[in-house]
């Protein structure tokens, strides 16, 4: 008769199954507190998974917007800069005319309102840091003042033929479903300026004019000069304005940009609850499974040795 072991094919399938399963549970649990993530697949997070991937999408757009804000505010901060000069533009303008009208002297006022339109024009044809201009309106063939000189400036039938941008203003999306206009045209801030010097470089190229050899200005140049006071003062109120509208855009800008902030770290921090490892949970947990293991590596091999002779009688005799 011979002696078998005690332990069956079965009782030792199941130990094994069970140092198996112990192992994977303490491997887990090391994954865990290596990467600092619950796991490393979507399949891994179970019923969370689709909340967990709904809350990095929007998290990511929410990325996107900000960069987008991010570079509408500095063209947005340039804009202003830029229209603060053309406002600063239209009142030296005025203050010429009007100096040359107290005095009763304009040998200088040409010298001034040529300045003045290189200035602007320099200010309307600006670009960006891409190389696109600023006051294009959706066209980018071409500057959107076409005119070099007062000369061809004066030589237009009308004042809208001296700028050659499009209709559409640019925009930008700053959250889902909200968007904010960004883009000024040329035509749109600089038409009045460009008309007031249109005029007054035209009165000086006619029978007039030639304000230059005036020291004392001849009645029609009065009349005209006191007369042109009024519409200067518009033009610069016009400008102003623009500014401020400009910076009713920044302002928005601004509130988005810190809204923007504020989402990235209600999604961070609610996407980290879902998927960042709870160190001290972990390490409570890594100890119970480094105890399962211990016990499950110890009755496996114990059971290997397990034998009936462990549990006959010795004989006396």
């Amino acid at each position: 008769m011979s002696i078998d072991r005690v332990a069956t094919a079965s009782q030792s399938a199941a130990f094994l199954a069970q140092l198996q399963q112990a192992g994977s549970a303490l491997q887990k649990t090391q994954t865990q507190i290596a990467s600092g993530k619950l796991a490393d697949s979507y399949a891994g997070y179970g019923d969370k998974a689709q909340i967990l991937t709904a809350t990095l999408s929007a998290g990511a757009r929410n990325s996107a917007y900000q960069t987008a804000t991010s570079l509408a505010a500095t063209q947005v901060d340039l804009q202003d800069t830029q229209l603060t000069s053309l406002s600063d533009l239209a009142a030296r303008l005025k203050k010429a005319v009007s100096d040359a009208s107290a005095n009763n002297n304009a040998t200088t006022l040409m010298d001034e309102v040529e300045s003045i339109f290189q200035q602007a024009t320099a200010i309307l044809n600006s670009k960006d840091a891409n190389g696109d201009y600023l006051y294009v309106g959706g066209r980018t063939d071409q500057a959107p003042v076409t005119v070099s000189s007062l000369d061809d400036l004066v030589a237009l039938p009308t004042v809208s033929g001296a700028f050659a941008n499009g209709d559409l203003k640019k925009s930008v999306q700053v959250a889902d479903g909200v968007s904010v206009t960004i883009g000024v045209t040329a035509s749109d801030v600089g038409t009045g300026l460009m008309q007031a010097l249109k005029d007054v470089a035209a009165f000086d190229a006619g029978a007039n004019g030639n304000f230059a050899a005036s020291p004392n200005l001849t009645g029609a140049q009065a009349s005209y000069l006191g007369g042109a006071i009024a519409g200067l003062g518009q033009v610069s109120s016009g400008l102003t304005a623009a500014t401020a509208a400009n910076g009713f855009v920044a302002n928005r800008l601004a509130d988005a940009a810190a809204q923007q902030g504020a989402m990235v770290t209600l999604y961070s921090g609610f996407a980290d609850k879902l998927q960042n490892t709870d160190m001290a949970t972990a390490a409570t947990q890594l100890s119970l499974n480094q105890v399962q293991l211990q016990a499950a590596l110890q009755m496996t091999a114990s059971l290997g040795q397990l034998s009936l002779l462990n549990y006959l009688p010795v004989s006396g005799g």
